[in-house]
């Protein structure tokens, strides 16, 4: 670290390579140092790319005292990074980060982490040899809102919860359409975008005794079954249309009332009590996006010495396991399927 302040370095400008620069670069702790993409024009910022949501940023700004490279191996060669951020495409994600770890860096890296699962648990083993951190983007966990309604199920403030439903719908991601519906490169928007929610259940619940899973790995609706716990549900994926809009929505039913949370309302989280009565939260959704709250989670791992992150490669297998049953579900027609973890 330079002056006390931590050297970040992101891999690949796609949309959520920016996403991640615009979230970092909003951290006084932190200074952009490299930015590496082989497409000379995301370098200057002339190739943009979509997304889902509107983070905002300023691309000129965030780079402007940072060095560019064409490659891993460029940077790591002339540049000083304490962490480096992957996103890149799925299967180089492992490669990458372990290339990484080999040489000092904490890495942060997009999920899926990997579809191989045994890929995941070795990164996770150099990241311990190596004294680093190694830590999945799992970014639901951070986001505002949905941290607020975890803390609101631990605590129990609206009593036990009797029911849960997720729902988070989108189009095919526009950035990279060919890649993601390839589902041997992709894993599909049954990984690619129902981990976010896979992941949240498991954060929330623990880990189901079985699945049962109906539709495609492009559209999936799941149920996940708890030895006397809630009933929980999730339904994900990519839509037909083209220009369909970005949906995140939860609804958590308790013995006392329905937390709820819709993407875009104002506010966005509302509780009704079980009398009807309706009351809004928007401090719920105060303090950026969860892509932020992420950022700030890791710097602070890494300013506290490090140790075991915030989320960690045992998380991101344990989602990519009960995805893999949730795959298998489907696959035979719904069929309930045992989760062994």
């Amino acid at each position: 670290m330079s002056g006390g302040e931590i050297g970040v370095g992101v891999i690949g400008l796609g949309f959520m390579g920016r996403t991640h620069l615009e979230s970092f670069s909003r951290i006084p702790a932190c200074r952009i140092a490299a930015v590496v993409d082989k497409n000379p024009e995301r370098l200057t910022g002339e190739s943009t790319s979509g997304g889902n949501l509107d983070t905002g940023g300023d691309f000129v700004s965030e780079v402007s005292e940072a060095a560019m490279f064409r490659s891993v191996e460029s940077m790591l060669a002339d540049c000083e990074v304490d962490l480096a951020v992957v996103t890149t495409p799925t299967p180089t994600h492992v490669e990458i980060a372990t290339r990484l770890v080999e040489a000092g860096c904490h890495v942060l890296v997009e999920k899926p982490v990997s579809l191989d699962l045994d890929a995941i648990s070795k990164l996770d083993d150099a990241a311990r040899e190596r004294g680093v951190i190694a830590m999945p983007a799992h970014c639901m966990r951070f986001w505002p809102a949905w941290a607020w309604i975890h803390h609101r199920i631990l605590e129990r403030s609206c009593g036990d919860v009797i029911r849960a439903a997720f729902r988070r719908t989108g189009a095919v991601p526009d950035w990279n359409p060919d890649f993601y519906q390839d589902t041997s490169r992709s894993g599909g928007a049954i990984v690619d975008l129902h981990i976010h929610d896979t992941d949240f259940v498991l954060h929330c619940f623990g880990t189901p005794v079985a699945v049962t899973s109906v539709g495609s790995r492009s559209n999936v609706s799941t149920t996940y079954h708890y030895q006397d716990g809630p009933q929980v549900e999730a339904v994900g994926g990519w839509l037909d249309a083209p220009d369909a809009s970005f949906t995140m929505e939860a609804e958590i039913e308790c013995e006392r009332g329905t937390i709820s949370f819709v993407l875009g309302r104002d506010p966005e989280v509302e509780i009704r009590s079980v009398n009807g009565l309706i009351t809004g939260h928007p401090e719920a959704s105060e303090g950026g996006s969860g892509y932020d709250a992420q950022a700030r989670a890791i710097i602070a791992a890494i300013s506290e010495g490090g140790g075991d992150p915030p989320v960690s490669m045992v998380d991101a297998i344990r989602a990519g396991r009960v995805l893999e049953y949730e795959i298998r579900s489907v696959e035979s027609g719904g069929a309930r399927k045992p989760v062994l973890i």
